[in-house]
């Protein structure tokens, strides 16, 4: 079962940790994400699962920055989030997807127990001029019914800024 946004608000501070939170976000059953300033690129063309793959951290500047079709582009969500009890999901918004704007590849759930910001796996179908601030996501809470152990990966953990894929420590 999802949240509704009063069930959503109820529990920040609680179960639910958003920050900044802001109440002009919150949907009927949902609260919107915005793009934090950073986004990471990958510097080399072909990916290695086994290694760590080298990346340039890039600013979107206040006139925005246009994204090129084929590249990918890790970013952040601006809000800190902590969850408690409830299973995390994002999702993008649909404002968003139809400027052809792709959010995450990966599955969208998260776990619970999670702390930290969001990494978001972003591309587009066309180029595409993209702000810092923008409500680029949608987080959702579900419930989970039985027992449960919560989340305590070290890879993402607690993250600060934009996070590359860490699968080479598994190895």
């Amino acid at each position: 079962m999802i949240l509704s946004g009063l069930e959503i608000k109820k529990n920040i501070g609680k179960d639910i940790v958003i920050t900044p939170f802001d109440e002009k976000q919150l949907n009927p059953n949902s609260y919107n994400l915005r793009l934090g300033k950073e986004l990471l690129l990958y510097e080399v063309e072909i990916l290695d699962m086994k290694k760590k793959n080298k990346t340039k951290l890039i600013t979107i500047p206040e006139e925005g920055l246009i994204l090129q079709p084929g590249k990918l582009y890790l970013g952040r969500t601006l809000e800190y989030t902590e969850t408690n009890n409830y299973i995390p999901t994002i999702e993008g918004r649909s404002s968003i997807g139809r400027l052809g704007l792709t959010i995450h590849f990966s599955s969208p759930y998260g776990n619970i127990g999670f702390k930290g910001y969001w990494t978001l796996e972003i591309s587009c179908v066309q180029p595409i001029r993209i702000y810092e601030g923008v409500n680029i996501c949608q987080i959702y809470y579900h419930t989970i019914k039985g027992d449960f152990e919560n989340y305590s990966g070290l890879k993402y953990q607690n993250n600060k800024g934009v996070q590359p894929s860490y699968l080479y420590k598994e190895f």
